[in-house]
């Protein structure tokens, strides 16, 4: 019998760039038993992902190469096995679900015949294998589950997405599962309720769960150890609770320090006049009334945060607001100015002052342009921002404020990660100095400490330029942490508002106190809290948690 069902020694891992050898893992050792969850916890570039991907034999080889360890699975090395012996292992008895589900998901197959093919690639025999993929829809909690067979990905919410990734996955009833940054993208409801999901399904088939992260409330959560990376290194590791409370590495403190929600709340900036002024929004598709008369008051340098699950209306209130989308009714006063009955010419003059970034940078940036193009490509549509020959120190200070390098300018966008795509985005949006920014989840894929760094920013331009933001995210703590005020929707309608604080502490609508209850902390005896609350208990909740 082996030790542990999963085993890396003394891995290492580097790719040949034009610019040079990447060393992204560096002599890596950790292992994985039956029915544990092991977090590996770490930021954009630690090699995480790599390492993970080398279990799988999903590195690309060349560039990549493995230059050194072994990858022990129930005693046998992988790197040892021929491709065939490992493709029958892979989706097997090791399945992985990945960060973004459709882009892993066949958009020209249904998801019955793709979770079905999972099963006869492995020998499976068509009926049985039919069967079993109803039963795991069904499990996953997809409604509907015998219509939602014939359904194409693109049918799917974000979330239902995942869980369909998850029933794949399972099919075979593996006994390891990697899971590489199943949440992120998630509302905080929908995340609490996947990771609910993937424990239950550890009790009851035994299995163990790799989970790729560098979320501390993900961690918390689920896990049971933790291993942390930094530049494809091991700097930490031990059990969940031990590392967060007695972490011995400056860069497992740095990250644990830098997780939201723990800050004071900002005290609410005076209820004068407002920038922008909305009444009675109206927004209809083919009789599905996505926006319900949503109203509210926004001041200048304020941070009014929008919270609620997918099919919120959040996402087309932006829309709405910047004139990508067309209202059936109501008002935006912006200065005393109605947005909506302005014309191009008018909208076109405004703009600059009324910026967007939007959730997936992918599909936001240009991929034919470098990033020096597509941040100088605001000060060619206005030129009276900046002179031509400025242009290049000032796209260099923007890449400095979300933390990137300067030298990154003649790169395109497809040579970042999704992180630092974010930030492109953001530098973009801040380079027509506009009066106000609507968020859409802009730091949802960001890590910790990067996320903290990238609010800090957003944080002082309000405060010393008077931008004001609409700050939509799924992610409570940060909203704690950056926003004055907070409008919570649900259906298309405004369930409440209010000042930061007055949400937090005493939310009023049952709704509201779901989601509250539903986001993670950090600190896992404090999660430990949140989990018997959520499941019944409500005594465990603290005044305040």
């Amino acid at each position: 019998m082996a030790e542990h069902l999963l085993e890396i020694r003394n891995l290492s891992v580097e790719f040949h760039t034009a610019t040079g050898t990447v060393k992204a893992v560096r002599d890596v050792s950790w292992h994985l038993d039956r029915g544990e969850t092991l977090a590996i916890l770490g930021e954009s570039g630690s090699g995480k992902s790599v390492s993970s991907s080398a279990i799988m034999n999903l590195i690309d080889m060349p560039p990549g190469r493995i230059t050194s360890g072994q990858i022990l699975f129930d005693g046998q090395d992988l790197l040892q096995l021929p491709d065939e012996a490992r493709r029958a292992l892979n989706g097997c008895r090791i399945a992985m679900i990945f960060q973004d589900p459709l882009a892993h998901l066949n958009p020209v197959y249904t998801v019955g015949w793709q979770i079905v093919e999972a099963m006869t690639a492995h020998g499976t025999d068509h009926a049985t294998a039919r069967a079993e993929a109803l039963r795991l829809v069904t499990r996953v909690g997809i409604p509907n589950p015998q219509a939602s067979l014939a359904k194409y990905p693109h049918e799917f919410s974000g979330g239902q997405r995942q869980r369909l990734m998850i029933a794949m996955a399972l099919a075979m009833k593996p006994d390891v599962l990697i899971a590489d940054e199943p949440t992120t993208a998630l509302d905080v409801t929908v995340q609490a309720e996947v990771l609910s999901l993937l424990e239950e399904l550890k009790q009851e088939t035994g299995m163990g769960i790799l989970i790729i992260t560098h979320d501390l409330g993900v961690v918390a959560e689920i896990a049971d150890r933790v291993v942390v990376m930094n530049a494809g290194e091991i700097v930490e590791s031990g059990e969940t609770a031990e590392v967060y409370r007695n972490a011995k590495h400056p860069y497992t403190r740095k990250l644990i320090a830098a997780a939201p929600g723990k800050g004071v709340f900002h005290d609410p900036l005076p209820r004068a006049e407002a920038v922008l002024s909305v009444r009675d929004v109206v927004k209809t598709y083919s009789g599905f009334r996505a926006l319900d008369g949503v109203g509210f008051d926004l001041m200048a340098g304020e941070c009014m945060a929008v919270v609620g699950e997918s099919g919120s209306g959040k996402s087309t209130l932006a829309r709405i607001l910047l004139r990508l989308e067309e209202p059936d009714g109501g008002k935006a006063l912006w200065q005393g100015r109605d947005l909506f009955t302005m014309s191009p010419a008018e909208l076109y003059k405004l703009r600059r002052d009324l910026q967007m970034v939007f959730q997936d940078p992918t599909q936001s940036l240009n991929p034919r342009m470098t990033v020096f193009q597509l941040i100088s490509e605001a000060w060619i549509i206005h030129p009276e921002i900046l002179p031509k020959p400025q242009w290049k120190a000032r796209v260099a200070e923007l890449l400095q404020q979300v933390g990137l390098s300067p030298a990154m300018a003649g790169r395109y966008p497809h040579q970042f990660s999704g992180g630092q795509r974010q930030r492109i985005a953001i530098a973009r949006a801040l380079a027509l100095e506009p009066r106000l920014i609507i968020c859409d989840e802009a730091v949802s894929a960001l890590d910790v400490s990067v996320q903290a760094q990238v609010i800090e920013l957003l944080d002082k331009l309000r405060r010393e330029m008077g931008i004001a933001f609409i700050f939509i995210a799924h992610d409570l703590p940060v909203v704690r942490d950056f926003a004055d005020h907070v409008m919570v929707m649900q259906g298309g309608k405004v369930v409440e508002q209010g000042p930061v604080r007055e949400i937090f502490e005493h939310p009023r609508q049952p709704y509201t106190q779901r989601l509250l209850a539903a986001g993670l902390d950090p600190d896992p005896e404090v999660q430990a809290q949140r989990r018997e609350a959520r499941l019944g208990h409500p005594a465990a909740m603290q005044p305040g948690i």
